[in-house]
């Protein structure tokens, strides 16, 4: 993990930021595979004024490791840990009534003030408010922020297809925001932050940049979306590079069964190669035939099907020896596939790739630099 590499995204993304938007680093799902610690203290120490997660014991976690600056987390379930968020004094997201009585509840249990984001539903159609009962959360919202048990710090949506420029949906969730803002202001709120934009609208739609940006993925140097640009296109740089060294190397005649099912048979005498990870590790099982791996100075691709530890490439004519080195994903420098690569290989987005690492695979953190996370 290149935390300079993290560093040097974060100041250009907020360079990206239109105006006063402050940046918010998403350091969810473990940092988006990168280990969720180490991505937030290098945010910080780069100028990140807020982090964000999904869960509460994501935020908590930070709050246990030292950070004490503004941390948002959105994703609760009936029964959370709303106390202890209020406690630790992190902003929680509320999306309807049944959360809101609840924040409140707690908010008045514990003799504390909740900091709370009002989340619209301007079309993505998961979490949030929809229009028709935004009229009654904002209000039911001001009422509580009036006797005291919580001030609404944020109001926020998120965009479904920013990463698709020109998409019809854009223009109407930006519309549908702008009145969902306009009713929370009838209603007497004003809150400290207004935030819509993700990592593809962060990189290409500053009309949404409002007063935060929540950049996740481009924190970490990937494109959210090959049609809006590659990584340098952005000033981004990928931040995760996955290595692993050769358990066995041998000869083998050809016609020579390779891992589960026989999917693959060598076509003559070679060289195969056994690198030690597996979908136990977030190497995708659909990579089986069709992951590339560089090793011996080529690519190579995966030989037969991904087993849970383990997986073979085929090395033909060239020769390596057990201890070398495979790589599967880096920024490309050496001409290492990338984590694109891996996404086009296997039919999925780059997200997946580097969230699906598992804790299996040890992380070392280049650039670290020693202290707790600090606001």
């Amino acid at each position: 993990m290149d935390l300079d590499a993290l560093r040097s995204n974060v100041r250009a993304l907020r360079e990206r930021a239109s105006g006063h938007a402050q940046l918010m680093a998403v350091v969810k799902a473990d940092g988006y595979g990168h280990g969720m610690l180490a991505a937030a203290r290098a945010a910080r120490e780069a100028g990140a004024a807020w982090l964000g997660t999904a869960t509460p014991d994501e935020a908590l976690a930070l709050r246990a490791a030292g950070d004490t600056g503004r941390v948002l987390c959105w994703l609760w379930t009936p029964g959370g840990p709303w106390r202890r968020a209020i406690e630790a004094d992190v902003d929680v997201s509320v999306s309807g009534r049944w959360a809101l009585d609840e924040l409140v509840a707690a908010a008045r249990a514990t003799g504390r003030t909740a900091r709370v984001h009002l989340k619209a539903d301007t079309g993505l159609g998961r979490n949030g408010c929809q229009p028709a009962d935004w009229q009654d959360l904002v209000s039911a919202a001001r009422a509580a922020e009036a006797d005291g048990a919580v001030r609404v710090t944020g109001l926020w949506s998120h965009f479904a297809c920013a990463d698709e420029p020109g998409h019809p949906s854009i223009a109407r969730q930006q519309a549908a925001f702008a009145e969902a803002l306009a009713t929370a202001a009838r209603a007497g709120l004003d809150p400290e932050v207004r935030h819509f934009a993700n990592s593809p609208a962060t990189l290409t739609l500053p009309a949404s940049h409002y007063d935060l940006v929540r950049p996740g993925l481009a924190v970490y140097g990937l494109s959210p979306s090959p049609e809006i640009g590659a990584p340098a296109d952005f000033g981004l740089r990928p931040v995760m590079t996955l290595r692993a060294w050769l358990a066995s190397v041998k000869r083998v005649p050809g016609g020579h069964g390779v891992s589960y099912g026989h999917r693959y048979a060598t076509p003559g005498e070679t060289t195969l190669a056994l690198v030690p990870a597996g979908y136990a590790d977030g190497v995708p099982r659909h990579a089986s035939g069709s992951g590339p791996v560089l090793v011996a100075g080529k690519w190579r691709t995966v030989a037969g099907r991904v087993a849970m530890d383990q997986f073979v490439v085929d090395l033909g004519g060239d020769s390596a020896a057990v201890g070398d080195e495979a790589v599967l994903f880096g920024p490309g420098d050496d001409g290492e596939p990338t984590v694109e690569d891996w996404a086009r290989a296997t039919g999925t987005i780059g997200y997946e790739i580097v969230t699906r690492i598992g804790p299996r695979v040890p992380r070392v953190l280049l650039g670290e630099r020693p202290g707790a996370v600090a606001s």
